[in-house]
């Protein structure tokens, strides 16, 4: 049974989505604080973490920095504030998803099941047949999970890494904001791209001078190139 750590300094937060994450058969914990947080994950470990940003003694981003000098958990961002800088920030800090309020309480759990099953993959014991992708200067290593610009080694976060191999396997071909959400996020779409559209710009950024091969489609969503 995953163990899920509930941090919000507001108590009725904490209420409702423990009522949905006990339905749905997780065992929970709760914090009221950053400080809390950090302290309890010291002590126990969780499989994954729903973390508020705004809170007294030590904020989400704080608090997330701090528990991950210790073990790399999942964590799920809650915020009342959806500006883009908040998103960047926490999804470079590797965050698995960010969630505005107010949100739906069973759209929040579809999002810890898709992003506990990804935590959850089997290990494959035979040794795959190495995949790379090259263009131009752009090296893109599926098997070792490596990319190269120009011989040079970028490190992604781990979102970044599936939406760069996800658009390249299927480069060329037009993926629509749906697609790209359900395949790489793995939760049916709810009409919030933003999450999306953050990625990509880190995406680009992380690129350099092959942001190129990201082409956006006005209206549809975007293709790579190559």
């Amino acid at each position: 049974m995953p163990h899920i750590l509930i941090v919000d300094d507001e108590e009725n937060i904490r209420a409702i989505i423990k009522k949905y994450a006990l339905f749905e058969g997780y065992e929970v914990s709760e914090a009221a604080d950053g400080m809390e947080a950090v302290e309890l994950c010291r002590k126990n470990r969780y499989d994954l973490l729903i973390l508020d940003v705004m809170m007294p003694e030590l904020d989400g981003f704080s608090a997330c920095r701090e528990i991950r000098k210790t073990q790399d958990v999942p964590v799920i961002m809650l915020s009342a504030r959806g500006e883009e800088y908040d998103r960047i920030h926490g999804f470079e800090l590797g965050v698995d998803d960010y969630v505005v309020k107010p949100f739906s309480p069973r759209e929040l759990m579809m999002r810890v099941a898709a992003v506990l099953k990804r935590g959850s993959r089997p290990v494959v014991e035979e040794t795959p047949q190495r995949e790379v992708l090259r263009i131009e200067g752009l090296t893109i290593d599926f098997t070792g999970r490596i990319v190269l610009v120009d011989g040079e080694r970028v490190d992604l976060s781990p979102k970044e890494y599936d939406l760069l191999f996800y658009m390249a396997r299927n480069r060329g071909i037009a993926l629509t904001r749906e697609m790209l959400i359900t395949n790489v996020w793995g939760y049916d779409f709810y009409g919030d791209d933003r999450t999306l559209d953050t990625h990509i710009k880190l995406l680009r950024r992380s690129l350099g001078p092959y942001s190129k091969l990201i082409v956006t489609l006005r209206g549809v969503g975007y293709r790579f190139e190559g």
